[in-house]
């Protein structure tokens, strides 16, 4: 058995509440996700490519003694490991966060312990929000589900075919337009993320820049835009400011629990702005305790290749 199949383990002992599922929810993409799976104990695994190679991460937290045990295989195993306090929101910090709308409140209250998660890798979470731009969550999942299946491989670890690791970036941007096309993925986004995946070494040391010019290198490629880059800063640069601006629900969501009624973006600027620095944050609070409108009216028919304009 080689070096890299051997399991690596490690305890994180935390000084507040982790609950897996509420802090890594945004990492799993709709049901059927190849690259990431729920256990029936409440544990979670993934696979991804690291610095230092492919890797697989099982977390098991022990909540009633606050530790969370993990288990990576692969050659990135040791550096899935040492991100796994970032992954978990150590290195957020909720200081100087005070809602002063009941509702942001009681969210708070209730998800205290939730920390914004950074995981340190940005094509990994930049490949599946391209894939989500402007079309039904159903769409995009099925569409990623198929691309990863196609042109991944099995992750490393005891997981057979059930774990998948996501396609390289020189994979990404090897797939042949036909192959988007049968995935449900136009031209516009195949595009912005073979453009991406081009200038992947790039992108991924946007993890060890300021957030502001990390945005603004994500926000250069043609085809990513605001609501893509906030995606990305969300799950791998840890920013608790990035708001999905340009979100079909996210501002209408956020208007009806705030003020009764749905709001746009400009709107959702102006119910944020007293939250500065944590806008992502009341974001996601709201969501966790379920503040979302009534959706009404039939689903959205599935899109193939239309075109659209940079999200």
């Amino acid at each position: 058995m080689s070096e890299a199949s051997q399991p690596q383990v490690r305890s994180w002992r935390v000084d507040r509440e982790i609950l897996l599922r509420a802090q890594l929810s945004d990492f799993n993409r709709g049901a059927g996700d190849p690259t990431s799976r729920w256990g029936a104990d409440g544990s979670f695994t993934r696979a991804a490519h690291t610095p230092e190679g492919p890797a697989t991460v099982h977390l098991v937290c022990r909540s009633a003694e606050s530790v969370v045990d993990c288990t990576a295989w692969g050659a990135g195993a040791a550096w899935l490991l040492e991100s796994v306090p970032s992954l978990l929101g150590e290195g957020d910090d909720p200081s100087g966060f005070e809602p002063q709308h009941p509702v942001i409140a009681a969210a708070w209250h209730r998800f205290s312990h939730w920390r914004v998660p950074r995981s340190g890798l940005v094509m990994d979470a930049l490949a599946p929000a391209v894939i989500e731009q402007r079309v039904t969550g159903q769409e995009a999942f099925a569409g990623y589900r198929r691309l990863v299946r196609r042109f991944g491989e099995p992750a490393p670890g005891p997981f057979g075919a059930k774990l998948f690791l996501p396609p390289r970036p020189a994979d990404w941007a090897r797939i042949p337009s036909w192959e988007w096309l049968r995935a449900s993925v136009d031209p516009a986004r195949s595009g912005a993320l073979v453009r991406a995946a081009k200038v992947a070494g790039r992108l991924d040391q946007c993890a060890g820049l300021t957030l502001p010019q990390a945005h603004a290198r994500l926000r250069a490629v043609p085809g990513i835009g605001i609501w893509t880059a906030a995606e990305v800063a969300q799950r791998a640069l840890g920013d608790a400011d990035a708001v999905s601006f340009g979100d079909f629900h996210v501002a209408k969501d956020i208007g009806w629990a705030l003020i009764g009624r749905p709001v746009d973006d400009a709107g959702l600027a102006e119910l944020l702005e007293p939250y500065a620095g944590h806008r992502f944050r009341v974001q996601h609070l709201l969501a966790l305790a379920g503040h979302r409108r009534a959706r009404r009216g039939p689903r959205m028919a599935p899109r193939t290749h239309l075109p659209m304009g940079t999200h």
